[in-house]
């Protein structure tokens, strides 16, 4: 079975997983998640970020996306502009988001484009990880290719419950610095217990 293959197959493995949570489930891990997010010293000290809008599958970032507006964040979301790519468009509103691609709640087209480099932290989402920043995502690229020049300040959000190990790797997938989960912060590479619970 090559490496697509078993992604292909993790997927709806992982996909079925997630259709057993229930919502008080789902509500409670995205909470916790959330909590982790907004306590995280990187994330406080951001003056600019990177934040998917969670789709009702994925980790619920409402509460994210308002915090950092409050604060004064500059705050871009995605925009899927073709297959496998996407921008980053700053927002100063919720109100500025709209059902795009795939449904997924999207920037509207008269945002300001901000590239990458003025990003101090990423907020990226996943069907799937493990602990040591591998991911697996939809399949269509969009994170790998926008971040295959490094990842070195980005968090990766993942339901505990959702976590496989080991996630089929292939030599474009970009491996992440940080994993979030309920249970804590993940830092791949640290010296002995990698997680933290804040």
């Amino acid at each position: 079975m090559t490496v697509s293959e078993q992604k292909k197959q993790l997927r709806a493995q992982v996909r079925a997983a997630e259709r057993s949570l229930s919502r008080e489930e789902r509500a409670q891990s995205d909470r916790l998640i959330v909590t982790h997010v907004l306590s995280l010293p990187e994330y406080q000290a951001a003056r600019s970020l990177f934040c998917f809008v969670g789709t009702s599958r994925e980790i619920d970032t409402t509460a994210i996306l308002q915090d950092a507006l409050r604060r004064g964040t500059i705050l871009c979301v995605p925009l899927c502009t073709s297959p496998g790519k996407m921008e980053l468009r700053r927002i100063q509103d919720l109100e500025q988001l709209r059902p795009g691609a795939y449904g997924i709640l999207e920037p509207v087209p008269n945002t300001t484009r901000l590239d990458l480099s003025c990003v101090e932290l990423s907020i990226i989402p996943c069907i799937s990880c493990d602990h040591l920043g591998h991911r697996l995502g939809q399949g269509g690229g969009y994170y790998d290719r926008l971040f295959s020049a490094g990842a070195d300040r980005c968090v990766l959000l993942c339901r505990e419950a959702l976590v496989r190990i080991p996630i089929p790797c292939e030599a474009h997938d970009v491996v992440f610095p940080m994993v979030i989960t309920e249970t804590g912060v993940y830092r791949p590479g640290q010296t002995g217990d990698s997680r933290s619970t804040l």
